[in-house]
């Protein structure tokens, strides 16, 4: 044998598809952005723990406001999320978010039936993400522990167990928990606003359907926490109804 070797290389490429939090801009009054972060995530929130963010102007496009960008990204940064890039504004929109350090993201692919939802996804463990036919339903039958994340691309999700504190549930059709819902979940997650979330025991960080979402604040009222509730979507509003 030869005295030579092989060295392996030292890294591989590969693409990847990494999760983010999209916030989609409604206004640029920057006071009143940090007024309503303030009431939604409180002063001092550790909801959010340095999850990437995408900024999205596409309703700010035809603003005559200038947004501040630096001033915007010192806000998400204050709830301990790391903005990246930015997408959807005019010409001189995207140069001024440039400057404060975004970089450009591709384009959202046109809604089939709503505007693309602002839903919150965080960088977790996947354990399931399965491409499944139409009107199938992925089940899950063991507890879902802090970290973890499972996605029913194109259906349904039934959970037999409980979702911890930091797990998530993600569906484009109904959520179904059969146990204690503690983490986020997330229904109708490409935009179907006749999704539900259905749980047997209601204690959740989050709840979203069709991008409109709710944050435990400090507790849920006594009548639906800890009790069997649903969660459906009324025009704009969403709803949490006891069982």
């Amino acid at each position: 044998m030869s005295g030579e070797t092989t060295q392996r290389s030292g890294f591989d490429m590969k693409s990847a598809q990494l999760p983010v939090v999209a916030f989609a801009l409604r206004s640029a009054d920057l006071e009143q952005l940090a007024l309503e972060f303030a009431e939604r995530f409180g002063s001092d929130s550790a909801f959010f723990d340095h999850d990437p963010v995408l900024v999205d102007l596409a309703q700010l496009r035809e603003a005559d406001e200038d947004i501040d960008f630096a001033a915007l990204v010192a806000l998400l940064r204050q709830y301990r999320t790391t903005p990246v890039a930015v997408r959807g504004g005019s010409e001189a929109q995207m140069a001024s978010a440039y400057a404060a350090g975004l970089i450009a993201a591709p384009e959202a692919p046109p809604a089939r039936k709503a505007a693309e939802p602002e839903v919150r996804e965080v960088e977790v463990e996947v354990i399931k993400e399965v491409q499944l036919p139409a009107k199938a339903t992925l089940r899950v039958d063991k507890p879902m522990r802090s970290g973890q994340q499972v996605y029913a691309s194109g259906s349904d999700v039934i959970v037999n167990a409980i979702v911890s504190f930091g797990a998530e549930v993600i569906a484009d059709g109904n959520v179904h928990v059969y146990g204690p819902l503690r983490g986020r979940a997330v229904a109708g997650a490409r935009g179907d606003k006749s999704a539900r979330i259905y749980c047997t025991c209601f204690e959740p960080q989050l709840v979203s359907i069709a991008g409109i979402y709710r944050t435990v604040e400090s507790d849920w009222p006594a009548e639906l926490s800890g009790k069997a509730a649903v969660v459906r979507l009324e025009g704009e509003k969403l709803l949490i109804e006891p069982l």
